[in-house]
């Protein structure tokens, strides 16, 4: 099976972009229309996060959410199996690279944070195809087994590493920032029982992971938010990066709702691209879910 996933991956890969985005929209949008489950949870983030100005438009705004986490999808294609010199060379302006610069100038470890938002596993090839030493992504093993061996070949490639989302994950991502290294970590992936807070999250709260801002308070350490931005008609994509806007305290609670806040503010920069149909809002096994969300469960 994998074998026949990496030719079939292999193949999407290389047809032209604007090919690859416009099927990974019919498949967001025949996704919606087959899964009731599915459509309800994207349509209820969408909906309570009120992050479209227009009611009587959130219908519209649902479509476009549906064919830009479609074209997200197919883009793992792209990310997995091209070489990094074809990532970089679709990738058309890089804004925020000084922020990289004066980082790597300190000698300091970076930490880059990344939502589910655009094409980030395309943004994150393209960042770690311009350092000058490895990228370490946190990941969760995908939930189909054998898709797992494509993933890791597809990101353990050039100077890009893995680390799972466990403790020895995390120890590897300690040693590499210590060694003055870079990793990627998405900060809106639900954490186990012991591992986050809830946390403020469009209006909600959301169990959110604390390793973040835990590791950002290790010394020699710069942590950057970034965004891979879809260019639209299949242009290319844009790669935002931005400072940590305020430090860390070291209080959980505070530090995870001011991680939240600028996940947040860089979503409403590109709200149709993040992936609204994740279970941001799920209470993880063995953790209370709090008053304000008993409605919700």
């Amino acid at each position: 099976m994998s074998k026949l996933a990496r030719l079939l991956l292999s193949f999407l890969a290389h047809l032209p972009l604007s090919w690859l985005q416009g099927l990974g929209a019919a498949l967001g949008r025949l996704t919606y229309l087959s899964s009731p489950g599915y459509a309800g949870r994207l349509r209820e983030n969408v909906s309570s996060s009120k992050i479209f100005e227009s009611y009587q438009d959130l219908p519209q705004q649902v479509k476009r959410c549906c064919a830009e986490t479609g074209k997200g999808a197919l883009e793992l294609a792209i990310a997995w199996c091209r070489s990094p010199e074809d990532i970089a060379a679709m990738v058309k302006a890089c804004h925020g690279w000084e922020h990289v610069e004066a980082a790597l100038a300190r000698g300091d470890g970076i930490i880059f944070v990344t939502p589910h938002l655009g094409s980030y596993d395309i943004a994150g090839r393209y960042i770690s195809s311009r350092l000058p030493f490895p990228l370490t992504a946190m990941y969760r093993p995908p939930k189909l087994q054998w898709l797992e061996p494509v993933m890791q070949a597809g990101r353990a490639r050039g100077k890009g590493k893995t680390a799972p989302a466990t403790a020895a994950g995390v120890r590897v991502l300690m040693k590499a920032l210590k060694s003055g290294e870079a990793t990627i970590i998405l900060p809106d992936q639900v954490p186990g029982n012991g591992e986050g807070v809830w946390a403020p999250f469009f209006g909600r709260l959301a169990y959110t992971m604390t390793l973040v801002p835990r590791l950002a308070q290790m010394n020699g350490v710069s942590t950057l938010f970034f965004v891979g931005e879809r260019l639209p008609r299949g242009r290319g994509f844009a790669v935002h990066i931005e400072p940590l806007a305020a430090p860390f305290s070291g209080d959980k609670d505070a530090d995870c709702a001011r991680m939240n806040a600028q996940v947040e503010g860089l979503i409403r920069r590109f709200p149709e691209q993040y992936l609204w149909s994740y279970n941001r809002y799920k209470c993880p096994a063995g953790v209370s879910r709090p008053e304000a969300e008993q409605g919700h469960a």
